[in-house]
């Protein structure tokens, strides 16, 4: 079939996901540039529905996709001990993937200049002044599309050498209980009272819906993945042994893998091609969380492009980037014990000091009170072997979606 002419924008938008549909949301918020949204068609290209959630504090332009919210946190230590905390002013609020969908692709339809394309992105290629995006779309034909600056979400083919490589891997279901059940004003977020593997650590994750109803999850942080019936066993002991759901159906389930790592991811894969999202290093490497740092960086990406800037802003800053890394480090080296780590975390400092410290957003003086509560002489023995391991290659390249 004969290509079609190319079709321009001011901004393209590669993918449909957390970090693509994030950004398209904003950059439609002001109307200062025109966006097209480049989404895979409806087959094996297309993910299912997936659940992210994040902590956030007054209006922050997403209450329409946010379906649940929590005002207290429980975290479940591996000595069997609860610590139950009040984040205010956050909640931890959960968004699904179909009602964010819906919210952006409104929001496109409604503005004037922007516009949702569903086809398979074939190549991005620099072109003088502009970079060129060459799609195949679902009836074979083919659509060049011209932007001045293309912002690209896929999954990286191969990972960056990085010195050190663990996967948050889980599976989760989305449980209905014959009884009531739950506490809807409280989300579990860790939950230690599961075996723990021998290399990494392990645990449950609790989000109450309704008093019977709930996303229950299994995870771990360790070297591989498990198999879907490794996952099972694992979420059967968790609500029969740990929770005592009792009688339950599952209604749905989800899986993912997210790599944690201190691999450095280049924001730039051309003069006007950029990636955001996991592929631009917005997953935290000691924790995982991916949403919220999204949220932000698209916030300063539409600033920029609204103010004449051609940065792409970093999602995360260098000190937060090195304190993951020795994190991350100590975990996989077994110098400090995760279970033991994370619960001293939340038992010793405040929670709303805490949460904006896992968001990056701490001051220098905060973040070292933080971490003089954490193993001093392991951070540091980590820290001053770190600059001298080696980068290596990664084998995982696939990432899954983050609830976090």
């Amino acid at each position: 079939m004969t290509p079609r002419p190319a079709e321009e924008s001011d901004v393209i938008v590669i993918g449909g996901g957390a970090a693509g549909l994030s950004l398209a949301h904003r950059l439609t918020e002001n109307g200062a540039v025109t966006v097209t949204v480049v989404e895979p068609p409806d087959g094996p290209l297309r993910p299912p529905e997936r659940t992210w959630c994040y902590w956030g504090a007054g209006v922050d332009g997403l209450e329409e996709a946010v379906s649940a919210s929590w005002s207290v946190l429980r975290l479940h230590g591996a000595d069997r001990r609860p610590v139950v905390v009040g984040p205010a002013p956050f909640t931890y609020r959960m968004v699904r993937s179909a009602d964010f969908e819906r919210l952006v692709h409104d929001r496109l339809a409604r503005s004037d200049g922007g516009r949702l394309l569903r086809a398979t992105v074939e190549s991005v290629r620099g072109v003088p002044g502009d970079a060129e995006v060459r799609c195949t779309l679902p009836g074979g034909g083919s659509s060049t599309l011209r932007g001045r600056r293309v912002f690209d979400s896929r999954p990286l083919p191969v990972l960056p050498p990085a010195r050190t490589r663990l996967l948050q891997h889980f599976r989760g279901w989305f449980v209905r209980t014959d009884t009531d059940r739950f506490d809807p004003s409280v989300a579990d977020l860790m939950d230690f009272r599961v075996p723990q593997p021998a290399h990494g650590l392990a645990f449950g994750y609790v989000l109450p819906l309704a008093p019977d109803r709930a996303l229950v999850e299994y995870t771990e942080f360790s070297g591989r993945a498990l198999t879907t019936e490794a996952y099972e066993s694992a979420l059967g002991h968790y609500c029969r042994d740990v929770l005592g759901l009792g009688a339950l159906s599952v209604e749905r389930a989800e899986q993912g893998i997210i790599p944690m790592t201190d691999a450095r991811f280049p924001r730039r894969a051309g003069p006007a091609h950029f990636r955001v999202g996991t592929a631009g290093g917005a997953t935290r490497a000691a924790t995982g969380y991916t949403f919220a740092a999204v949220q932000r960086q698209s916030r300063a990406i539409a600033a920029a492009l609204r103010d004449g800037r051609t940065t792409v802003p970093a999602p995360h800053g260098r000190r937060a980037s090195v304190m993951d890394a020795v994190l991350l480090r100590a975990l996989d080296t077994g110098r400090i014990d995760g279970p033991r780590f994370f619960t001293n975390l939340f038992r010793r400092i405040p929670a709303e000091r805490l949460l904006r410290f896992l968001d990056g957003a701490t001051s220098l003086r905060e973040e070292w009170g933080i971490g003089l509560r954490t193993p001093v002489l392991p951070m540091l023995r980590t820290a001053a072997e770190l600059p001298f391991v080696p980068r290596r290659p990664q084998p995982f390249a696939r990432t899954g979606d983050d609830h976090r």
